[in-house]
């Protein structure tokens, strides 16, 4: 039977509970366990799908076509898990679930309730992921932070949970915040104390505190929190601020955290160090040889977390080739404002990534131009991918005011189009093309010379097309397809003959990127920006 780790936070948001749960996970696959991680989160849209970037950050999109969380995107970057949509937990999808149960009587008429109804169908949802493959450990990480109401049905579900599992099959990590007060020069531990208290009084009471903080706790500051939280002072972990997330792993092992889990849950595996991933990826990332600037032209620059997987894939592909990546995030709208060349000056490289929506559009076709004008290396996803296209046809093929039908509906040249299937959908939430999709590649091409074989499977999160009657017309201007879906012949991936680097693709490939094994089309870009010379 798998065993469980229950993830809380406390305090405050963003401490940072989604990179400690992927590292304890990081950790457990080191010693040789299976792993799997769940998000749990307490809002009550069923999906991240339809929700503004502004509001929630990045959607991230797993094989079997889940919108979902950003934090699976660090479970994945982090482990060797293979997540689904049922890694994926939220309020929306539970009530859904209930309700649906109710409308066909599936409750025999009772009352339905909060508990045990809900908590009932949580509890389900929690133990799903173990149904169909053997998992040694399950780590489930709690959104929010205790005291939000929002969370109760949950933190209440795992409350029961680990009664009915048992000892030596469930342990409560915390992770809360030790402030450093800067004026009085001091290391406050009331606010851990008041959240360990909070979480003790809804009935779950935690076996490890994990304590983020500016500065290394002193012994003494690490005796008081175990005295008033009632835990083991060996359990009280402290996580300082390090410089990169893929430090964290690190310095939880040095803490002691993975030898405490394995005790707690009666686990006996080898010990084993994390050098591999300190070689290749801690000192690549502090120690660069060379480095490269990259703009990132997008219209949710402002939101760190709307992009978060984009700038973790440039950063695997600064890992690859030794360098450190300074990217440079441009406001598509200030190109318009401004002028590619002053928004753009001085970069080595420019990505555009997806998106939704008019707004900035011109913008990033202005960057696009730039970048094939000038030979600056150019990548491509998603939106990116259709504005390269539309760039194209208007500049070099004489396609006047070619557009998408997103944008202009009674565009006289729509090189990109709704898909034919999504033509007849009226709901938005999970009604896109997503998830793992086949591509063929062509074997003279950027693409095949990245990925080294002829056939991959990409992640999808888009409803616009390339329309395959303006093919002939480009492949005549010197655009070349060298990735097709065979299934619908689909145009995936474009490159630019006679230019240095430049591909666009209609997937989403910073989705399958991981810090000791980045995507092959980051690689490669980033090799393109590093030897491209010439000042823009």
């Amino acid at each position: 039977m798998a065993k469980y780790i229950f993830v809380t936070g406390g305090v405050v948001s963003s401490l940072g509970k989604g990179i400690s749960s992927a590292s304890i996970g990081k950790l457990l696959e080191s010693r040789g366990l299976k792993v799997t991680l769940i998000k749990c989160d307490p809002y009550i849209n069923v999906d991240p799908g339809t929700m503004n970037p502004y509001q929630h950050g990045e959607v991230y999109v797993t094989d079997d076509g889940a919108e979902t969380d950003l934090d699976l995107g660090h479970y994945e970057r982090f482990t060797n898990a293979k997540l689904t949509r049922d890694n994926n937990i939220t309020t929306g999808k539970i009530y859904y679930s209930v309700i649906s149960k109710e409308r066909r009587g599936e409750y025999l008429g009772k009352t339905v309730q909060i508990i045990p109804h809900i908590t009932d169908e949580i509890k389900e949802s929690i133990k799903k992921v173990t149904h169909n493959q053997r998992v040694d450990v399950v780590i489930v990480e709690i959104g929010g932070t205790v005291g939000d109401i929002e969370s109760l049905p949950f933190l209440e579900a795992i409350r029961q949970l680990k009664l009915e599992l048992g000892r030596d099959y469930a342990v409560n990590i915390h992770v809360t915040l030790v402030p450093f007060i800067k004026s009085a020069g001091e290391i406050k531990t009331k606010p851990t104390q008041h959240s360990v208290g909070k979480l003790r009084e809804i009935g779950i009471i935690p076996d490890i505190i994990i304590c983020r903080t500016e500065k290394h706790l002193t012994k003494e500051v690490k005796d008081k929190i175990a005295l008033f939280c009632n835990v083991d002072r060996e359990a009280v972990i402290q996580a300082v601020d390090v410089k990169t997330i893929y430090e964290v792993p690190l310095a939880l092992k040095k803490e002691g955290l993975d030898k405490l889990i394995l005790h707690l849950l009666n686990l006996k595996c080898e010990d084993r160090d994390l050098t591999g991933w300190k070689n290749m990826v801690v000192q690549r990332l502090k120690q660069p040889k060379k480095e490269v600037r990259i703009a990132v032209v997008g219209k949710y620059i402002t939101l760190q977390d709307a992009y978060k997987s984009i700038y973790e894939a440039l950063v695997h592909g600064g890992i690859a080739n030794e360098a450190r990546i300074l990217i440079k995030k441009v406001d598509s709208e200030d190109i318009e404002k401004k002028g590619a060349e002053k928004a753009l000056k001085g970069v080595k490289g420019i990505l555009i990534p997806g998106g939704f929506g008019y707004r900035g559009i011109e913008g990033k076709i202005e960057a696009v131009e730039f970048a094939r004008v000038n030979n600056i290396p150019f990548f491509g996803i998603c939106l990116g991918m259709q504005t390269a296209v539309i760039e194209f046809a208007r500049n070099v093929c004489g396609l006047k005011r070619a557009n998408s039908t997103e944008f202009d509906k009674n565009t006289k040249y729509p090189v990109i189009s709704l898909l034919e299937e999504q033509k007849k959908v009226k709901e938005k939430g999970a009604t896109m093309r997503l998830g793992a999709y086949r591509c063929k590649l062509k074997k003279a091409s950027l693409a095949y010379s990245a990925y080294k074989k002829e056939e991959i499977f990409e992640r999808h999160r888009h409803r616009y097309e390339f329309v395959n009657d303006y093919r002939a017309v480009m492949e005549k201007k010197g655009m070349l397809f060298s990735g097709i879906n065979p299934a619908k012949s689909l145009v995936e991936i474009i490159e630019l003959k006679g230019h240095p680097w430049f591909v666009a693709c209609q997937f989403h490939p910073e989705f399958k990127s991981k810090p000791d094994k980045v995507h092959p089309l980051f690689r490669e870009f980033i090799r393109a920006s590093i030897e491209n010379k010439e000042d823009a």
